[in-house]
């Protein structure tokens, strides 16, 4: 590829987490200091750090090639971009992140009609606003700069559009929810133009199925074990695996070795068990990605 994939980089609280998934997914991507260009270690592609905010403009227009954002930033903007993967990760969980509209706990409103004539402050204003008109509630939607769950309780709102992954600090403010607008995860985005472009296409191809290897293994972790020639088939069965354990035998021996891959919730349970069903030397290792063709 001649030309350099543009690729955008969410700044704020989802850096650190991006940056590690890209290192799983092979890159290596150094940021230093103030500096709006990292470095990495591909000379096929060039970094910008954007706010999750601005990526799907900056994509659209060109500006850059490929990003990650959230959905609801490609709502937001109703951006005309292209959509190559969904990329579930968060600083918090693995679950998707839910915008809500939440109001006092001692408010009377209980519905979003009960909203009709209110304010409501919200950095997804344009969202909010079509989500309401397209239900007949006429609300006034002002932008928040930030601190949108205190709005309410310093009286500058009747209600408030948020996101939430645990609600806890929607709770901690006295706050609760009446109703859920949208799930929103992160996603790998890409500008018309280059993804009409065969190189640069491929080349996200490529990074797009590495990234969601990375996430795959994030929750899975490899174990290999000994075990002996008798107690094979108990161990056996009590395995989970992608297909079925590597079963090998060991250099002049009676014994095996068994490997598979299991998700790593599992693992506590399951090694005890293992090793009463005659399971030796378990090894547990983590993964970088698991890729399926």
């Amino acid at each position: 590829m001649n030309e350099q994939l543009k690729l955008g980089l969410p700044k704020g609280s989802l850096q650190e987490a991006t940056l590690a998934l890209f290192k799983k997914a092979g890159w290596n991507v150094s940021v230093n200091g103030r500096s709006y260009f990292p470095r990495i270690d591909d000379e096929t592609i060039s970094c910008a750090l954007c706010r999750a905010q601005e990526m799907a403009i900056n994509v659209e227009n060109g500006t850059l090639d490929v990003g990650l954002t959230g959905r609801d930033w490609i709502a937001e903007y109703e951006s005309d971009v292209h959509v190559v993967t969904d990329l579930v990760y968060s600083k918090v969980s693995a679950k998707p992140a839910r915008w809500v509209v939440a109001v006092a706990y001692d408010s009377p409103v209980e519905k979003l009609e009960d909203l009709k004539g209110k304010t409501i402050s919200t950095e997804l204003v344009g969202y909010t606003r079509r989500y309401f008109a397209k239900r007949g509630i006429d609300v006034d939607v002002k932008f928040s700069w930030g601190a949108t769950e205190a709005k309410v309780v310093s009286g500058l709102a009747d209600a408030i559009v948020e996101i939430t992954e645990t609600e806890s600090t929607i709770k901690a403010h006295g706050l609760r929810i009446i109703h859920e607008l949208m799930e929103t995860n992160t996603q790998l985005i890409a500008s018309r133009a280059a993804w009409e472009n065969p190189a640069k296409r491929e080349k996200i191809e490529e990074m797009a199925m590495l990234l969601k290897g990375a996430l795959v293994a994030g929750k899975l972790v490899g174990l290999k074990m000994n075990v002996a020639k008798e107690a094979v088939e108990a161990v056996v069965a009590l395995l989970p695996s992608l297909q079925a354990p590597t079963v090998a035998h060991l250099y002049e021996s009676e014994w095996l070795s068994v490997e598979t891959v299991v998700d790593s919730s599992t693992v506590r349970d399951l090694i005890p068990g293992l090793l009463k069903a005659g399971a030796q030397g378990i090894i547990e290792y983590p993964l970088n990605k698991v890729v399926n063709g």
